[in-house]
């Protein structure tokens, strides 16, 4: 455990965003003096640096070195706040050597600025200087940025803002969980006996969130997870059965369903979906190695990813994404150019490239405080491998996002073949839309026109949703009613 101890409580989460962006093996503690710290342990701890703020300047103590900050914006002020985090990025960067990509940009939507500026009238290289000067973003990162900004105003402009939402039911069971993973999710095996129940509460909550965005355009629906395929197929029939009887589908742009994991994918359920109308599915291999699937507990082989693959494609399917994950544990530069090679092969229709982020609710957690935090990394080669790849087969980046912890301090992006884009995944994202989110640890997002947003959550475990469904409706009518 290190600590930063602040004397002031603000701006914690910066702070601890960039000092782990620098130091990603640290256990980091951010300790001011209203934070309460039951563990003898971290109160004992000598800090590892220090933060002490002033009225007219920021002194930051590292290994014994001095920064010193002198302010000239008043403190509750966002160029105050703006000011600070250059300099605690100049500090850091100067102690270690080392330049972050996304320089000291600690929010998960960086496109989100460039589409404002754009928005707002600024020409691509106001926009480019604003975030090399006052973020220090590399040369690499701005154009791939701005290009993202530029392609998802194009695409979200046939979306209804205002009276328009996108629609997300969460099937929280998997085949088994992944090492990596944070998600809602459950074993199916052991909710076997209970996903009629589950099925039936997500129906109440269908009809009743029907009747409160009733006169609104429903523009995107995506079925997530978990797995969704880990249903039989006679239970995803029910579902969607169900899901379009209840809502509009007259104006739905994008039908998504997450099939996701080979080993969920059958031709029953492939033709349940394809009946249905759904028209863009994902096959998510994450890795072509099998060593590195069956390390993350992916119960299936290479060749079943591409069996169910082209399965999907035989099945009719002509929108089809596939998942990977830069910095999985022990993967090489070369075992990511054997998996781009492998999917460059089976060309699919969009390639989302995620770089490993470590969630502190998942299994890799713990395998990395086992094996060490070297035992995973990505890097700008690995990230230009399958960039390269996803172009060489006719894709264009076309939405972006970055999480807490993730290897290298990269980004996930998204890549398409044109008229291909995921819409939902821009809309989660960019927050422009709002989401009704419907199933177990499921969160709806109510987008007002003055940019406000407010939240309400579904509970995670399977049980208490099936349970307290009541209240979950309750929950969407105070948030949704007008």
């Amino acid at each position: 455990m290190q600590i930063l101890k602040s004397n002031k409580a603000q701006y914690e989460y910066d702070i601890h965003a960039l000092v782990k962006a620098f130091y990603p093996a640290w256990e980091l503690k951010v300790l001011t003096p209203e934070s309460v710290v039951k563990d003898r342990r971290i109160r004992e701890t000598a800090p590892v640096m220090e933060l002490e703020f002033g009225e007219t300047e920021v002194k930051f103590t590292i290994a014994s070195h001095i920064y010193t900050w002198y302010c000239t914006e008043p403190a509750d002020t966002a160029d105050y706040k703006n000011e600070f985090k250059r300099f605690l990025y100049n500090a850091l960067q100067e102690e270690t050597g080392i330049s972050l990509p996304w320089g000291n940009l600690t929010g998960i939507r960086p496109t989100k600025i460039a589409m404002t500026l754009l928005d707002g009238g600024s020409s691509e290289q106001d926009v480019a200087a604003f975030l090399r000067e006052k973020h220090f973003v590399s040369e690499e990162k701005i154009a791939l940025g701005i290009e993202i900004a530029e392609r998802e105003r194009e695409i979200l402009s046939r979306i209804h803002y205002e009276n328009g939402y996108s629609l997300y039911i969460g099937i929280p069971f998997c085949p088994t969980t992944c090492l990596y993973c944070s998600f809602t999710s459950y074993p199916i095996s052991v909710w076997k006996e209970r996903v009629s129940d589950y099925l039936t509460a997500l129906e109440q909550e269908m009809e009743a969130v029907a009747q409160i965005q009733q006169g609104k355009i429903l523009d995107t629906v995506y079925i997530g997870g978990g797995t969704p395929t880990a249903l039989s197929a006679d239970e995803l029939d029910r579902l969607i059965t169900r899901l379009k009887s209840t809502f509009d589908f007259s104006t739905v742009q994008e039908f998504t369903v997450e099939a996701g994991r080979a080993d969920s994918i059958t031709e029953d359920k492939l033709r349940v979906l394809r009946r249905h109308g759904v028209t863009r599915i994902s096959v998510n291999p994450q890795t072509m190695k099998q060593e590195t699937l069956k390390l993350i507990g992916r119960q299936h082989t290479v060749e079943q990813v591409i069996e169910a693959f082209r399965l999907a494609r035989k099945v009719g399917f002509d929108n089809i994404n596939m998942d990977i994950i830069l910095g999985l544990p022990g993967e090489t530069k070369e075992d990511v150019a054997t998996t781009i090679e492998d999917i460059i092969a089976l060309t699919p229709d969009s390639l989302t490239v995620h770089s490993l982020a470590v969630k502190r609710a998942s299994g890799l957690y713990k395998w990395i405080e086992e094996n060490g935090v070297t035992a995973y990394n990505n890097t700008e080669e690995t990230m230009r491998i399958a960039a390269a790849g996803a172009r060489s087969m006719g894709m264009s980046p076309y939405y972006l996002y970055r999480q807490k912890n993730m290897s290298g301090n990269f980004e996930n992006v998204g890549y398409s073949v044109k008229d291909k884009y995921g819409i939902y995944n821009i809309l989660i994202m960019e927050e422009l839309q709002t989401i009704v989110a419907l199933g177990a640890g499921s969160i709806t997002k109510r987008v007002y026109p003055d940019g406000r947003i407010e939240r309400c959550e579904n509970v995670k475990e399977v049980a208490q949703y099936i349970e307290r469904i009541g209240e979950m409706i309750a929950r969407k009518k105070q948030l949704l009613g007008d």
